[in-house]
């Protein structure tokens, strides 16, 4: 079975789950003496013990390339190590072993000349590549809060150790991996690690019922190192820091030597042709040679010189020169070129794998439409009106949709509709009743309720609903209609919440959770996290160029369908994690092949999925920005990833994208192919040369009394 192959690594890496699931089971009341902390944190003593025993809160990485090491590595490549030997075998022969008067430098110094400049040319243009990926890796918040005997200081994130209490705020990025002990409306993005656009809410207490056989990334008081705080604030306690959170995990196992590329299996195949040509025709030379003329020294030398005729020594400063220029022209684009072989790749590549969140996505909820309850356009406005008004006037934490809302309003230019009304009270939202209220009164005294929230529990509130202008009894048949209308959106890929309002309500009174029936539904909002502006235009040049973009994605299959029919990817093939589980052999490799939509994947799916590609004899690109993205990134041919991205995901690519343009892979890929054809037709072109005259030497030396060409002169021909 192929998902087994990795089986070795994956368990020298395995997360510790079972730790997790004790840790969230454990009562939020004896979380303290559990860690063996306390509310008001740890005592200086304790976190220097703490320091020695569990290290810096510091995950592994690929380390900082010495540059005397990089430069040493850029001789690491087949054909450079048939030059080299050729260098020595000519210094041996032409200068070792010759008379001093007929000592010769010159073959021995084109040689080494070209492999010297063009190793100089990649060390350099990959050093400058590592240097602009350093400056990326730093632009990142690495403070947080923390409470100590002291009280609470910022400290660096490194510095954390388990029993740390640490106070988390919207925007914050989560540290190390976190027991929440109280939380007031947390939400978290965990896209990096899942690829899950919707944020997820985070409890004090575990749902045991809800995960007794569930995920540990989706347990509800466990926040793990590289999510971030959407909104909301809790107070938790750390319980892994470094090598040993969940994050941890996936960076150590991508630490280590990267996959064989299409690039690198090219040059090794090029350098062994050679070399096989070269064991067929030095033999015949020289026995014809020794055998004609009796001087076997000489048949030795000449031997030695058709070998080295037959290579095109200038194919590495080529090969070099050519990748330089295209990522020197890609760095005026907006592009980091990490590895030079990745540009011959770019273009090289036939099929393009890409995470959804954040690549193809913007990464953030905006208000897609607004309709009315039976469905047709709010051309009035009215519903986004009693949204806004919802929205704006609330105090309590203000959600995704509450933002995108008031986003909307602001870039319509809209915000003159709270003009005219006040607001009188409010009922505050809460997860068991999903909705909110607010009370207003216009100018004229009217007051009304204005409530917004899930579709099922707003349509248990309401008595009547708005169809064609009127308002009508809520039956059993307009009930379904409502729901079959949130249906339909729901398959788009959109979270749909309702909206509904009461009026000519009684003043003398406070207002609660009770007033919240009997009301009027009205309208719709439908919230998405769009494609980016170019990804539809993107994907259809690629198309153009005959590459197969494919969709590898950890969000659920509605969402990744709903955007892949937005930018024009074919959703007929379309596949889950959990369906890939039970298949192996031909029967995966097929479907694979065949699937153009990937949904709940896990991180070694994706890096599976990439290697079931590259078996079936493609070159493959990745495009992506997560934690979860790393180990496809390292495993494909060439790995994109873009400036925003988590540093892992940054680590583990070979080109970066400044630009959230992603019409920039267009350029990307006909670059690639512009240094692949000059490359090409310089094989091409001195393959057949050197070959032809060295077949006309080989077969004239047969019969001339003398050597037809000296060893110079097969080397500067």
């Amino acid at each position: 079975m192929i998902w087994r192959k990795k089986e070795k690594k994956k368990a020298q890496y395995q997360f510790n789950s079972e730790r997790v699931f004790l840790v969230a089971t454990q009562p939020a009341k004896t979380a303290y003496s559990y860690f063996q902390t306390s509310s008001v944190g740890l005592s200086e003593e304790e976190i220097g013990q703490r320091q020695s025993a569990y290290g810096k809160n510091e995950i592994s990485r690929e380390q900082k390339k010495n540059p005397l090491v990089l430069f040493i590595r850029t001789f690491i490549n087949p054909f450079i190590g048939v030059l080299t030997a050729l260098a020595v075998i000519s210094l041996v022969i032409d200068v070792v072993m010759a008379r001093p008067e007929d000592r010769e430098w010159t073959a021995v110094l084109i040689i080494i000349s070209m492999v010297v400049c063009s190793a100089i040319l990649r060390f350099w243009q990959e050093w400058k590549a590592s240097e602009a990926t350093d400056s990326l890796m730093k632009m990142v918040k690495n403070t947080c809060f923390v409470k100590r005997f002291s009280g609470s200081e910022e400290v660096d994130i490194t510095e954390l150790v388990p029993g740390d209490v640490v106070c988390l705020a919207a925007g914050d990025m989560i540290p190390a991996d976190i027991r929440i002990i109280e939380s007031k409306d947390l939400f978290v993005s965990q896209a990096s690690l899942t690829g899950e656009s919707d944020p997820v809410e985070k409890f004090p207490e575990i749902n045991g019922r809800r995960h007794s056989h569930g995920s540990v990334i989706e347990l509800d008081n466990i926040c793990y190192m590289g999510s971030t705080v959407i909104s909301g604030s809790a107070k938790g306690i750390v319980f892994g820091t470094g090598n040993d959170t969940y994050l941890g995990t996936i960076a150590r196992s991508l630490v280590g030597e990267r996959a064989t590329t299409a690039f690198d299996k090219g040059i090794s195949k090029v350098s062994f042709l050679l070399i096989r040509f070269m064991l067929v025709m030095v033999p015949f030379v020289f026995f014809v040679n020794g055998f004609t003329k009796g001087d076997w020294f000489e048949a030795f030398i000449f031997a030695l010189s058709v070998a080295v005729g037959l290579t095109p020594e200038m194919l590495p400063m080529i090969v070099t020169a050519n990748l330089s220029k295209g990522a020197v022209s890609r760095s005026k684009k907006k592009t980091v070129v990490k590895n030079l072989n990745a540009i011959q790749n770019f273009g090289a590549m036939n099929i393009l794998c890409t995470d959804k969140t954040g690549t193809l996505t913007c990464d953030k909820i905006v208000l897609e439409k607004y309709i009315n309850a039976d469905g047709s356009d709010d051309h009035s406005r009215r519903i986004l009106r009693h949204a806004f008004l919802n929205s704006y006037f609330q105090t309590g934490l203000k959600n995704l949709m509450d933002k995108a809302i008031l986003a909307h309003v602001r870039e319509e230019n809209l915000e003159h509709l709270t003009e005219g009304y006040t607001k009188i009270d409010e009922i505050p939202f809460d997860f068991s009743r999903r909705r909110m209220s607010v009370v207003i009164e216009d100018q004229q005294g009217k007051r009304q309720i204005i409530t917004k929230g899930a579709v099922e529990e707003m349509l248990n509130i309401c008595s009547h609903a708005e169809f064609n202008g009127q308002v009508y009894e809520l039956t059993d048949k307009l009930r379904s209609k409502a729901k079959r209308i949130s249906d339909d959106m729901n398959r788009n890929g959109m979270r749909v919440l309702a909206i509904a309002q009461k009026s000519f309500i009684s003043k003398a009174r406070d207002f609660a959770v009770t007033d919240e029936d009997e009301m009027v539904l009205i309208g719709y909002l439908a919230f998405l996290d769009p494609p980016k502006p170019s990804s539809a235009e993107a994907i259809r040049q690629l198309r153009e160029y005959g590459i197969e973009v494919k969709i590898l994605s950890g969000d659920n299959d509605v969402i990744v369908n709903a955007i892949a029919r937005q930018i024009g990817i074919d959703t007929c093939h379309s596949v889950t994690g959990v369906e890939l589980e039970g298949k192996d052999g031909e029967e995966l490799r097929e479907i694979v092949g065949q699937a153009t939509l990937f949904s709940r994947l896990t991180p070694l799916q994706k890096s599976e999925i990439i290697m079931i590609l590259q078996q079936n004899g493609n070159t493959v690109g990745f495009l992506g920005d997560g934690v979860n993205d790393a180990g496809a990134l390292r495993q494909s041919d060439i790995g994109i990833s873009v400036d925003s991205a988590v540093d892992i995901a940054k680590e583990s690519a070979d080109i970066i994208l400044l630009d959230k343009d992603l019409s920039v892979l267009k350029e990307g890929v006909l670059e690639g192919r512009k240094t692949f054809g000059n490359i090409t037709k310089y094989i091409k072109m001195t393959a057949s040369s050197n070959f032809g005259n060295m077949l006309s030497v080989m077969f004239a030396s047969a019969f001339l009394p003398f050597l037809p060409m000296l060893p110079i002169h097969l080397l500067i021909q």
